[in-house]
Order: structure tokens, then sequence, then C-alpha cells
């Protein structure tokens, strides 16, 4: 069905597209002096690289260990998944144009690098809702964890937070779909829904009130959950006397704390950079780049410093591979 759906969104794309404007749209540049474009490209392809052989070796450890096959670590597995989806939606795009200096991009590939951003965004804060959850029930209901989070419960949490995610971001596209292009510059340095909503000459109240309305529901829900798990795991660690239980408990929710951080505070600099007008160009440049490679390289290596099971496990794989070879 979702695939149905996203061919009828291109089909509106295309139809659109006819009326007339050119296919090809400019990206703003990123300023970058003649003598800065080889470190930047070289720190660019740098940074892609750490968050790539990063969160690799996150979903590899835990895809091949059977040990960690545990609803906790394949909750995990996903958000290394989605910061991959975002990194390489955006990364690779921003090395081409700072080497080439080549600013062109077709229409359908920047709608399509929006919607990989933004579901990169959105997928982010559902994730880690539903690992919320799954710390909530193991450290406040231990006796009753593996009869709640089953493999069958497990896979319906993992499916309804793709789903929601996909769905939210397909209205959001499909909005943006139904209006004719009038230009064909796009003032950012990646297409993302704010810049393309711009690219338009109509009335575009019920995107930009969708687009509130999603911002906000999902910050609630977002903050709301994390607030009201984490707190019911603080009572219950201060009520535990095994010591023990209650390290090994606030050691695993002060990474998930650490990156629920990490992700509000790039999201807000992020909305900051777009609704203040006194914001310099440069400067939502800058907060954009920031968001797309910062949370993506820290995430995996806060999980893997400060989850001794996933910690342990990391030199294993790579003896294991050696073996392979």
């Amino acid at each position: 069905m979702a695939f149905t759906f996203s061919a009828f969104l291109w089909d509106i794309a295309m139809d659109n597209l006819s009326s007339g404007v050119s296919t090809v749209l400019t990206m703003e540049g990123l300023a970058i002096p003649p003598e800065g474009v080889y470190p930047a490209f070289i720190l660019g392809m740098l940074s892609y690289c750490i968050i790539l052989f990063c969160n690799l070796v996150i979903i590899l450890t835990i895809a091949l260990d059977k040990r960690l096959h545990e609803p906790m670590y394949l909750l995990l597995i996903n958000l290394p998944i989605n910061d991959l989806m975002g990194a390489t939606a955006i990364l690779p795009q921003l090395m081409r144009q700072m080497l080439w200096d080549s600013r062109s991009i077709s229409y359908l590939a920047c709608v399509t690098q929006a919607f990989f951003f933004h579901m990169y965004a959105g997928g982010s804060a559902q994730i880690l809702i539903a690992m919320a959850y799954d710390r909530y029930v193991a450290i406040c209901n231990p006796l009753r964890y593996s009869a709640i989070m089953t493999n069958v419960y497990l896979l319906k949490i993992i499916t309804l937070v793709w789903v929601v995610d996909l769905t939210l971001i397909l209205i959001l596209v499909a909005l943006l779909l139904r209006f004719p292009l009038c230009r064909s510059f796009v003032s950012n340095v990646y297409c993302d829904n704010p810049s393309l909503v711009r690219l338009v000459c109509a009335d575009t109240n019920l995107n930009n009130i969708y687009g509130l309305f999603t911002i906000v529901s999902v910050q609630v829900v977002f903050v709301s959950a994390i607030f009201y798990t984490y707190l019911q795991i603080l009572l219950t660690c201060l009520k535990n006397k095994q010591s023990d239980a209650k390290s090994k408990a606030i050691q695993t929710c002060v990474s998930h704390l650490i990156v629920f951080i990490i992700l509000e505070l790039t999201g807000l600099m992020t909305l900051l950079s777009y609704r203040l007008e006194k914001a310099s160009p440069q400067l939502r440049k800058i907060v954009g780049i920031f968001v797309i490679i910062f949370p993506p390289t820290m995430n995996p290596i806060i999980y893997g410093l400060k989850m001794k099971e996933i910690r342990s496990k990391i030199p294993m794989f790579f003896l294991w591979k050696v073996s392979v070879f």
C-alpha cells in the first residue's frame, strides 16, 4: 500500500512538472572559499566514513551475536539504521557540491532527499520512545517483562514506529506535491520541506498547519513519554535495594537520556534557525549540517561505550572477522 501511494505521489509530481517549470533546481551554495574546498571535503568525507563505520559496527554486532537478540538491542538496532538513512540522504550530495561546485539537483531527487531527511528526523524520536517503553517495562515490571515483550509484540512495536513515521512524512510530501513549482532556487544546502514549500506560488497554509501540527504533536508525545517513563524508572531505582541492579538500570537509562538530549538540542537549534528571521543564512547552513553529522556520529559511540553488553561484544566481532579471513 505504501509503495502504491508513493507511485501515486510521483505521478502527481510529474504532472506538476509538466507546467513548464524547469525540472532542475539550484541549491544554495556552502560559500566555502577556494582554499577551503579540499579541507572541507576531506572533513565531510571523514565524518561520513565515521558515521558509516560506527553505525555498521553496532548493527553487525547486534545482528551477528545471538546473545544480543533481546528486545532492548533489537529496538536499538533501528537507531543506527535510521541514522545511516539520514546521513546517506544528505552527506554524499553535500560532498559532491563542495568538490565540484555542482549545485544543481532534479526536482524528484530533491523531494526524495527531503523525504528521507524527514523520515530520519521523525524516526529518531519514535525509536527513542519505543526504547524508553522497553526499559520502563524491564525495570518497573521485571517479573512480567518476558511475558509482555514477546517476539510478536516486539515486531508490532517496530512496525508501528516505522509505519507511523512513514505515514506522517508521506502526508507531508503529498501536501507539497499537489502544487506546481514557480521557482527553482532552493534556499538551503540540502532539500527539506520548508525549502521546498518556498518554491511554490500558492496558498500553503495547510502545509504550514500540518507541519506545525506534526512537530508539536510528535514533540508533546515524545517529551511526555520520555519524561513519564524515566520518572517511573528513577522512582523504581530509588526503591531498589540491590545496588548491582540499580547501577545497571541507571547506566542503561543514562545512555538513552544522553541521546534524547542530543536529539532535542539539535532539533531545537534547527527549528530556531528557521523561525528566527534575524538568523543568518550561514548559521542556518551550519545548524543544518550539524543535525546530520552530530547525532549519527554520537549515538553509536554513546551506546558502544556506555552499554557494557555491546562494548564487550565489539572486540569479539572484529576478532571473528579476522578469523574468517
